[in-house]
């Protein structure tokens, strides 16, 4: 699921395209916003279909290994046990994943090369062949095959992460939240029943998390000449073209937290963007963006700017 950290980035990775063209309009940037949210959770089900997939893809298996010119025994009457793995057909039968799959159009099999590599990759492993002889098809012993499938066959596939790649323009930043969103899935799909099974939601708290985010976003916006005046007023000593874009973007965001968000503390807003600048910016950045907004919380407490709710949110 998104946490507050990723619905930062995304707020991050909106502001800064905003920032990088000169179309800006807001109700179509607030649009983007969401819907690059909504793309983790359609990166989620694409996965998931995958997994389905290549269960299902036994079936192709079976018939390609009966049509030999000189089919053994056992190609005539294949193991079809992973056609029937417990947790694949559980997820199938799910009304809130055949819904997301008929709402994204999703569809694995118009290049079932894709699919066919990773059947072929999985059969051949020692992995498969013991969950193949093993009697026991359990729902929880089901998962373990599909863990495997999803970690060791698909997550190390070129072919399939290109594919991600190229469909997901945020992949390498959003796999890591939809990887996470499989794992809760796997553990969280306990019953039989396809119905008491509930998919991995977008976040905790979907309905609160999406107003932080478009608030925050919002509202670094609309007050961008506002925040540009206090970075300025504290970096003086600074040729503004030497401030990269991304600190004073991060800086905003950090400022536009501290005057609207009452209820988290101050201490964690700048924390949060001082570990953000660590992986979107410049080495020297973490420092550099620390140094001014320490200066700037001085300002806004001594104008009594900052409104926390609670006692001690804002040293806290």
């Amino acid at each position: 699921m998104l946490n507050r950290r990723h619905l930062r980035i995304k707020a991050l990775q909106n502001i800064f395209a905003w920032q990088m063209t000169d179309k800006r309009d807001l109700a179509s940037s607030k649009k983007a916003l969401l819907e690059s949210i909504d793309s983790v959770y359609e990166m989620y089900i694409w996965m998931l279909s995958l997994l389905v997939e290549v269960t299902e893809y036994t079936s192709i298996d079976a018939i390609e290994r009966s049509n030999k010119h000189l089919p053994t025994p056992e190609d005539l009457n294949p193991n079809m046990k992973l056609l029937h793995n417990k947790f694949a057909v559980t997820l199938k039968e799910n009304p809130d994943f055949k819904d997301n799959v008929n709402k994204y159009q999703i569809n694995w099999m118009s290049d079932p090369e894709f699919v066919k590599g990773i059947f072929n990759a999985l059969k051949v492993t020692p992995e498969y062949i013991a969950y193949l002889a093993d009697e026991d098809n359990s729902l929880e012993e089901s998962k373990v095959i599909i863990k495997f499938i999803f970690r060791k066959i698909i997550l190390k596939s070129h072919n399939i992460i290109q594919a991600f790649e190229d469909k997901f323009i945020n992949w390498s930043v959003d796999k890591e939240v939809m990887q996470g969103m499989v794992a809760k899935t796997l553990k969280n799909f306990t019953s039989e029943d396809p119905r008491k099974n509930k998919l991995t939601p977008i976040s905790q708290d979907w309905e609160e998390d999406k107003k932080f985010v478009e608030d925050l976003f919002i509202y670094t916006l609309k007050n961008n000449k506002e925040y540009q005046e206090l970075i300025a007023e504290r970096t003086k000593n600074w040729e503004s073209e030497r401030i990269a874009l991304m600190d004073t973007i991060l800086m905003k965001m950090a400022i536009c937290e501290l005057l609207n968000f009452p209820s988290i503390p101050v201490k964690v807003t700048i924390n949060e963007y001082l570990d953000l600048s660590k992986d979107y910016s410049t080495p020297k950045s973490n420092s550099f963006i620390n140094g001014i907004l320490d200066k700037i919380l001085g300002d806004l407490k001594r104008t009594d700017s900052i409104h926390k709710l609670g006692r001690g949110l804002i040293e806290e």
